[in-house]
């Protein structure tokens, strides 16, 4: 992305050869850390604990809301690449379908640590004419190498079609680790065809703790397990129940990919 992108996807976390002014991600991965170790030490499972493990990378998460008349041109200066990006290529571009109230969902990859430019210039007024709002968060996830298998973006050509559910979590008072633990269990075949499922956690910004990204191959994929999930409504020991036992807040949002 260029660095006057709009509204801040990936300008905040350019790395800067000339600036002298920077504040490592892994600081505040640290402070973060060290905030909740004290819930985690009583409450952690063994499963969420190996999940929390899995998480070796740094990702930087921009959902956005298009201004007015603006979303074809937003939804296209997502697809440029600023030539210092620190991860060439490795982001994903998503687009609503259907929803929560942003337009795009643009997830980067920024490697095992990352900075914050201090310098970085303020996007001119031509590209922030082109955003309603958006917001910005820091999370940790899985390598690269798994995030794109996952996603099908590892041979993007395979994987044109393929319907995405994006959703954020946050959990209920005390039951993070049990939201963890629920939100990485694998899929229910009997009503989950799913062929990925990336979950990043929140470290740093917007209000929600977890985000679980889920891919279908297909369109009609996705619609066979909507059936099958409503069938099994009338049990209350699934999944749909079980989260609400979990969580104060969540959405579920359906995408298209844009890029790759």
């Amino acid at each position: 992305m260029s660095p006057d992108r709009a509204s801040g996807f990936r300008t905040s976390f350019y790395l800067n050869q000339d600036s002298t002014m920077k504040i490592t991600l892994t600081t505040l991965i640290v402070s973060a850390g060290l905030a909740s170790f004290a819930f985690a030490q009583s409450t952690t499972s063994a499963a969420s604990a190996s999940s929390s493990s899995a998480r070796t990378d740094v990702y930087h998460v921009h959902l956005a809301k298009a201004a007015l008349g603006k979303a074809a041109e937003y939804g296209e200066s997502f697809k440029k690449e600023a030539p210092d990006a620190p991860m060439p290529g490795h982001y994903i571009v998503l687009r609503h379908e259907n929803g929560d109230s942003w337009d795009f969902c643009v997830i980067e990859h920024l490697g095992t640590k990352a900075t914050i430019d201090a310098a970085r210039p303020a996007p001119s007024p031509a590209v922030t004419g082109l955003s309603d709002w958006h917001t910005d968060t820091i999370c940790n996830g899985p390598s690269w190498a798994q995030f794109a298998k996952e996603m099908g973006v590892d041979d993007p050509s395979k994987s044109s079609g393929s319907a995405y559910v994006v959703s954020v979590y946050r959990p209920a008072p005390g039951m993070r680790a049990e939201l963890d633990k629920f939100v990485n269990q694998p899929p229910d075949r009997a009503t989950d065809s799913t062929s990925g499922n990336v979950v990043l956690q929140h470290m740093e910004g917007a209000a929600w703790t977890f985000l679980k990204i889920s891919r279908n191959n297909n369109w009609n994929d996705f619609a066979k397990d909507q059936i099958a999930s409503i069938a099994q409504m009338n049990k209350t020991d699934t999944g749909w129940f079980k989260l609400r036992n979990l969580v104060s807040f969540h959405t579920d949002t359906l995408c298209d990919r844009m890029f790759p």
